[in-house]
Order: structure tokens, then C-alpha cells, then sequence
């Protein structure tokens, strides 16, 4: 198996793969997606983590973002939500130590309860009761 880090799976994704690119970031389609449609934001430069990007990498990639939320919902209207997020560090889940952000297409019906989201990283915490005042 083909280590994705040597070298870099990401600085060394075919242009062709683009789905869209600014001169900071460039989005692609996740080769191992959760849903139809879902996205990869990730800057050229080489860093690990999405806290190291500078504020002009910051706006480059959330133009990115919201052009590809935009042509996902265009192409399927049976998109109704997104789960959007970055796993920064062995422990919180990032495989591939170059920076890159989720974009994931939700439909009705995807998952049983989908209450907490991204809280479902840790599974026992996902499903809560809200506290009453």
C-alpha cells in the first residue's frame, strides 16, 4: 500500500482532478468519500494543519468551499445539509499530514438520527439531552 505522506498525496494531485482553484487552494473529490459529492479544500502550500493557514490562505479556501456547496447543491437536490470540518493531528484522525477540510453533502434519511453531527467523532458523545434552565 502506497504511503499517502511520501510524497504528499496532495502536492501532487493531478490538475485534472480540480474541481475548482484559486491561486491559494484547489478542491477535489475525496477518493474515499462518506456521501456522493463530497469535497476535499486544500491549500497548495504544504502544512499540516489547518491552524497554519495564513488569513489569506483562510479566505482562499472558504471561497472554495462555498463555490463547491454551491455546484453540489446545483447537481443534487437532494442535498438539505453539509457536515464541514479537518481532523488536525494523529489523535483527532488526520492520515495524510498535509491540511485539508471536509466538505459532506447530508440528505434526509442518510443516517438514523443524525442529532450532534460532528460531535459523532466521539461516538458516546454525539446523541445528547439538552439540559433544561
Amino acid at each position: 500500500m502506497r504511503d499517502p505522506n511520501n510524497p504528499c498525496l496532495f502536492c501532487n494531485t493531478d490538475k485534472k482532478e480540480y474541481i475548482f482553484e484559486n491561486d491559494l487552494a484547489y478542491a477535489t473529490f475525496d477518493s474515499y468519500p462518506v456521501s456522493k459529492f463530497h469535497v476535499l479544500i486544500i491549500p497548495k502550500r504544504h502544512i499540516k494543519s489547518y491552524f497554519e493557514l495564513s488569513a489569506d490562505e483562510f479566505v482562499a479556501c472558504n471561497k472554495i468551499i462555498i463555490l463547491s456547496k454551491n455546484k453540489i447543491e446545483n447537481e443534487d437536490q437532494t442535498i438539505k445539509g453539509f457536515n464541514l470540518g479537518t481532523n488536525c493531528g494523529k489523535i483527532a484522525g488526520q492520515s495524510i499530514n498535509h491540511c485539508h477540510i471536509h466538505l459532506i453533502p447530508r440528505r434526509a434519511g442518510d443516517v438514523e438520527n443524525p442529532q450532534g453531527g460532528v460531535r459523532g467523532v466521539i461516538p458516546s458523545m454525539q446523541h445528547y439531552i439538552r439540559k433544561s434552565k
